[in-house]
């Protein structure tokens, strides 16, 4: 139930709620695990067990242990078995328990019991590496608060800008029951409880957790704050823009939590081959007991190879080798705002080898700003001015080039003057009346070419429509007084991501976009881009990126719109920018850059690359060591100790090498 203070109550109560500390980050503790308790289990009645045998005390002594110990590493890897064998497949596991209860069944009580404690404990950090990798998601959840503190009164949740006199009060509830347009106040030190924008105050927000950004960002009034961040030293009122369930937060969980359902086709080859792998162990078993047999050898020397055989052949390093990379890398690239749908898409983008972008909202950030400002010979205006008038009659305008005209006005100076009568017309531009004159604003095009090119006299200008930037025309009592040229503006970074996935791939990425050749043209010469095609239909794009593929090529098409689905659907992986992207497209993209940040682009390539690069690794140790071990058993002989040790090892070696990708390191070292 909410606990409610009412409003005389707020000043004295509000300063002595306690401020949240950072929660610490969760990790699984190794005897959380029921596989690490068994485990243990295990080891201790074979530990107990051994100095009775080695000693030469009866079997009753040490037997009962010896029992224990058998029990508790192997009853759950036999029934798991004995499920795979109803289901007509043969488990890796269920080879193990056999062949422990073959030695034991040759008086090989101490090696069999040995191979039970080593493979329990393996399976038991395989378990906890599993968990870890899970961990390092879902840590994330812990980041926010399970309550905040909503502000209510006269005004509810819905005031704008609404201060701290009587007329609110202020309840604290569980996040979960936050909803959309809710106002919470955020003190210093507290962690913001949901997705949402500052409506008042002014502080800074630590966002290293989900954006990666080393240094405090600084937040006021209609800024994005978003749930799990850090709160500096202002105090913030918060209205929530996003169900606590759709925090971005929420969305990295639930996606790498998809995503490490779904097996890499790797992983899908090697469960294929798998089985069959498995049968013929089964088989070679046979044989490398029948044949010794035959030969002459004793009953329990032929059964001891054969044991030996077929631990150190049983391919539970092989099994190990691709997921735990790839999961890996699956929960880096979250922890760092990159949503990687599937294994199978994590996989992939270390293949891609060459890059396709859309302009609008990939490239560039998707809103126009003012870029220069003429007033013409005799407006009797300076630059200010002009702008200043153009403000007045854009101020009650919704398009993007008005806004950023009013935004461009008001960083120069006061506020613009009121305007009336104010009409839009489409396809031409809007008027007022400011200050007794009647002010018109459009597009220089919509005016019978009374103003070709910005320039004076008509001379081109690093600033015309033939320099991919948008003029609009500004007329006082219908006579031309100045030009205003906008344009859309390249992301941060993008420039450096180009160069990136150039070196990454070895070809320079490729600009399709449905915009204008001359804006196309502007946005490439910024970025780095060369090959540049135009004025293209969403169907176009996607022909061109099939076109990429059909000639060997393998595409990785960054976008963001409903008209760049085609085209993330036909590449071999798509990536949108999550931040404004269209449902569409992020359905479509195998990845999603929640924070449209274009430089994790580059990153997450290399990130892939590397998990490929210890898929291969992984795979090659698991053959090294299985081809080597059947080589001793068969030519020589291999003690049954030392082929379990090493089976196991290699186990436990390619879990480990995998989960090397967790670390922060992994996310910024530089592909080889």
């Amino acid at each position: 139930m909410p606990v409610t203070l009412a409003p005389a109550q707020q000043a004295q109560k509000s300063p002595k709620l306690p401020r949240p500390l950072p929660p610490p980050r969760r990790r699984t503790r190794v005897l959380a695990l029921p596989e690490a308790r068994w485990a243990l289990a295990a080891t201790v009645a074979f530990l107990l067990a051994l100095p009775f045998d080695l000693g030469g005390a009866p079997a009753w002594a040490y037997g009962p242990l010896y029992a224990v110990a058998y029990a508790a590493g192997g009853w759950e890897p036999a029934l798991e078995g004995a499920r795979a064998l109803r289901e007509k497949v043969l488990d890796v596991d269920l080879l193990m328990i056999v062949a422990a209860l073959g030695a034991a069944a040759i008086g090989q009580v101490l090696d069999g019991g040995l191979l039970i404690v080593i493979f329990a404990t393996s399976g038991a950090l395989e378990a906890l590496a599993t968990a870890r990798t899970a961990d390092s998601v879902r840590g994330l959840l812990d980041l926010a608060p399970t309550t905040a503190t909503r502000v209510t009164g006269e005004c509810g949740g819905s005031c704008e800008g609404s201060g701290s006199g009587s007329g609110s009060g202020e309840e604290i509830v569980p996040t979960a029951e936050l909803a959309v347009g809710d106002v919470l106040l955020i003190r210093p030190g507290e962690r913001i409880g949901a997705d949402g924008s500052v409506v008042e105050g002014a502080s800074e927000a630590d966002q290293a957790s989900i954006t990666g950004e080393p240094l405090p960002v600084a937040k006021g009034p209609g800024d994005e704050v978003f749930a799990g961040t850090l709160n500096g030293t202002g105090v913030l009122r918060v209205r929530v823009g996003r169900d606590p369930a759709d925090s971005v937060i929420a969305r990295i969980v639930t996606l790498v939590e998809e995503a490490s359902r779904t097996k890499a086709p790797t992983q899908l080859f090697i469960e294929k081959v798998e089985q069959r792998y498995a049968v013929g162990v089964v088989a070679a078993t046979l044989a490398v007991f029948a044949l010794p047999l035959a030969l002459g050898a004793s009953l329990t020397d032929a059964l001891l190879r054969a044991m030996t055989f077929m631990i150190v052949a049983s391919p539970c390093a092989v099994v190990l080798a691709t997921m735990p990379p790839l999961l890996s890398a699956i929960a880096n690239a979250g922890r760092h705002g990159v949503l990687v749908k599937s294994a199978v898409a994590m996989e992939r983008l270390g293949e891609i080898d060459v890059t396709v972008f859309d302009k609008t909202g990939t490239l560039t950030e998707g809103t126009p700003e003012v870029v220069a400002v003429r007033p013409l010979p005799g407006s009797g205006l300076d630059e200010g001015g002009l702008l200043a008038l153009a403000a007045a009659v854009e101020h009650a305008s919704e398009h993007p080039l008005a806004r950023a005209v009013v935004a461009a006005a008001g960083a120069r100076g006061p506020h613009p003057a009121p305007a009336e009568d104010f009409v839009a017309t489409p396809g031409e531009g809007v008027r007022a009346t400011v200050a007794g004159r009647v002010i018109a604003v459009g597009r220089a095009g919509a005016y019978d070419g009374a103003v070709a090119t910005p320039g004076e006299n008509g001379e081109e200008t690093p600033h015309g429509e033939n320099a991919g930037h948008t003029v609009v025309l500004v007329r006082r009592d219908g006579a031309p007084v100045g030009i205003i040229a906008l344009a859309d503006r390249p992301r941060p970074g993008a420039a450096a991501t180009v160069a990136a996935l150039t070196d990454l791939t070895g070809a320079a990425p490729i600009l399709l976009t449905g915009d204008n050749a001359r804006a196309a043209g502007r946005v490439a010469a910024a970025t780095g881009i060369t090959d540049v095609r135009a004025e293209l239909l969403p169907a176009d794009k996607a022909d061109a990126v099939r076109a990429l593929q059909q000639a060997g090529g393998k595409a990785l098409f960054v976008g963001d719109g409903v008209n760049d689905a085609p085209a993330l659907a036909t590449a071999h992986t798509g990536i949108a920018m999550g931040h404004a992207g269209s449902d569409l497209a992020l359905e479509t993209a195998d990845a999603v850059v929640v924070h449209d940040e274009l430089t994790t682009v580059p990153a997450v390539v290399r990130l892939s690359r590397t998990a490929r690069r210890l898929v291969t690794q992984n795979l090659v140790i698991a053959g090294v060591f299985i081809t080597g071990l059947v080589l001793w058993d068969l030519i020589g002989h291999l003690p049954l100790p030392l082929g379990v040790a090493g089976h196991e090892g290699s186990t436990v070696l390619v879990g480990l090498n995998g989960l090397r990708l967790l670390r922060e390191g992994a996310w910024r070292q530089p592909s080889s």
